[in-house]
């Protein structure tokens, strides 16, 4: 039913927040900075949920995973605005940084590699930049996706992660987005140090 689904949880009552970072936009649909959202699409494929209600300037879903609530978010604000949806969602479900996981592209990791983080700096990605700036903590639970380094050091960065996966990047990819979905599984059930353990 979309929009009208009666799942619609009331504020105050999500557990996590779950967050896939990317642009909103066919053209940009497969490119490597929306690493993120392919993960989250899988999380909720996984879960039989579709992401598909619009609020919090973004498009989201609700799912039960055991005794936790969990709201999927993709914000649709593009990448380096991503901060406004996230935590216009944190706002309003009264949910701390802590138990936000935030799934984004890594161009320090090879395609194929992800990495768990508690917390710490946005490692110059421009969307993990803006939650942490407009929410004033930097306590994000987080998984990076490898995306590859640029290819060449005069290769413009923004092409690059606007740039679709090579044919012989799928595979990885795949593997890499799987452990993403295994790695918040594990961190929403409070076993962030048993992700690192093994998927860093």
């Amino acid at each position: 039913m979309g929009f009208f689904r009666k799942k619609v949880m009331p504020s105050g009552n999500v557990d996590y927040i779950i967050v896939g970072l990317g642009n909103p936009g066919r053209q940009y649909e497969n490119t490597r900075h929306n690493s993120g959202f392919l993960a989250l699409d899988l999380f909720a494929e996984k879960h039989n949920v579709k992401i598909n209600r619009i609020k919090f300037k973004g498009i989201c879903g609700d799912l039960k995973m055991g005794d936790k609530r969990l709201l999927l978010l993709k914000p649709q604000t593009f990448m380096n605005n991503s901060g406004q949806s996230v935590t216009e969602a944190m706002s309003f479900y009264k949910v701390p940084p802590e138990r936000v996981i935030v799934i984004f592209d890594d161009i320090s990791l090879p395609v194929g590699r992800i990495r768990i983080r508690q917390k710490g700096s946005d490692g110059g990605q421009k969307g993990m930049r803006s939650i942490i700036y407009l929410s004033g903590s930097d306590q994000f639970p987080r998984v990076k996706i490898g995306i590859g380094a640029k290819p060449h050091p005069d290769f413009d960065l923004a092409d690059w992660v606007l740039s679709s996966f090579k044919k012989d990047e799928i595979t990885p990819l795949k593997e890499a987005i799987e452990s993403a979905v295994k790695a918040v599984e594990l961190i929403v059930n409070g076993d962030i140090q048993q992700a690192m353990a093994d998927f860093n």
